[in-house]
């Protein structure tokens, strides 16, 4: 663990050249749990990661300027612009959607992805300290697939759950020592792409949703010590930005019926509401932290950092705090898009390259800010707001983290 620290309207704008610098992020300053109360700690959790082609060639871009990565990849540069809040806080959980490959490749998109193992490297640099990876994707090249992707997220130092290389490995719940405080995180997809299944021989490679199942791994948390218990959630419709009935009706089920403290959802690929369904604070889908879709909607590129601060009120009753950061990956024009294929000069307002940004600081950095590009920054804060608030989150308690300027 890291050390204790405080279908779319707008798809037709053209794209930003946003270059923002994200250091200092503004963390709002209540973020801390009540100091006259118990052990307290901070959750920090993303969207999915998942490297399409055009993400990798940025990767390979970067690289010849920084002369770092590994075999001519680097990630970081991309994704820098997240890292002042996710390194912030005391628990950092992303979701790493896809199969790793070799360093030198190939590397592979839809359907059957296949992406660099050098992003564990970034995941970590960025703050990370666990991640989920029960997706539909889990087993998009069998068992090889799994343990090349577990192996790349250990050598990087970054842990995991939701698919195992070992029967013994999927028995060991994650148990993580927070600020002192025992934290599990279970993780579980509602299934895998075809052709791919559960090997006969091998039924524990990936968790695959089912009530029972969930309740047993948080048991068996429980058991291991876990005073705390986090379920990451691969579940609904994808680019639908509200719940379907099913995570509706299986919220509910988990929060009746377990003793689950939170639920982070993933899968959708945009931005879904949260929602405190019977004291349990469920996020429904927190959208893509890092994606490039072969048909980019606008909505696709915006995401959220959820922030949750866990306050200890008596022993073993925990308070959830929700609190969210707006992200936007902003993404260059497609070369078909642009005047003689691409190799004519960028506008003024054209991006060069894609890069993640924290929305919030963005726009309180303003730093050449074009009129456009402002608003673009704005509507992806005012549509993340929106969305997270359209099943009554507001009144139980979620805020920004940072208020936008």
């Amino acid at each position: 663990m890291k050390r204790s620290r405080s279908r779319s309207l707008l798809a037709l704008l053209a794209p930003l050249s946003v270059v923002a610098t994200v250091a200092g992020c503004g963390l709002l300053s209540d973020d801390g749990g009540d100091p006259g109360s118990g052990r307290t700690f901070t959750v920090a959790a993303a969207g999915d990661i998942l490297m399409h082609p055009e993400l990798v060639d940025q990767a390979r871009k970067d690289a010849k300027r920084t002369g770092k990565g590994v075999a001519g990849l680097d990630f970081g540069p991309m994704m820098a612009g997240i890292k002042p809040v996710i390194s912030k806080a005391d628990l950092a959980i992303c979701h790493f959607e896809p199969v790793m490959g070799t360093p030198n490749g190939p590397f592979e998109g839809f359907p059957d992805f296949q992406v660099p193992p050098q992003t564990a490297k970034t995941i970590k640099g960025l703050g990370y300290d666990t991640c989920s990876t029960a997706s539909n994707h889990t087993l998009d090249h069998g068992y090889q697939g799994v343990k090349r992707t577990l192996d790349a997220l250990d050598a990087a130092g970054v842990k995991h759950t939701g698919s195992f290389r070992t029967r013994k490995e999927a028995l060991t719940p994650l148990v993580m020592d927070v600020k002192g405080v025992k934290v599990a995180q279970i993780s579980f997809a509602y299934g895998f792409n075809e052709p791919h299944r559960l090997p006969k021989d091998k039924p524990w490679l990936a968790n695959q949703q089912d009530l029972g199942r969930i309740k047993a791994a948080e048991q068996q948390a429980r058991k291991a010590g876990a005073e705390v218990v986090i379920l990451s959630l691969h579940w609904g419709h994808e680019h639908e930005p509200s719940p379907t009935a099913t995570q509706l009706s299986f919220a509910r089920q988990i929060a009746r019926s377990t003793g689950i403290n939170l639920v982070i959802g993933h899968h959708a690929h945009v931005v879904q509401p949260m929602e405190k369904v019977d004291g349990t604070w469920v996020a429904y889908g927190l959208g893509n932290q890092i994606a490039r879709h072969e048909a980019p909607t606008g909505l696709t590129e915006e995401g959220v950092i959820a922030w949750f601060t866990f306050t200890e009120h008596g022993k073993g009753h925990w308070e959830v705090r929700p609190r969210f950061e707006p992200t936007m990956l902003q993404i260059p024009p497609d070369a078909e898009n642009v005047t003689d294929g691409g190799k004519a000069a960028y506008g003024d307002d054209d991006v060069r390259d894609y890069r993640l940004l924290d929305v919030a600081a963005a726009l309180r950095d303003d730093r050449g800010l074009t009129d456009r590009q402002r608003s673009r920054l704005r509507l992806a804060f005012e549509r993340t707001e929106g969305t997270l608030y359209n099943r009554g989150a507001a009144q139980d308690g979620l805020k920004p983290l940072t208020p936008m300027p």
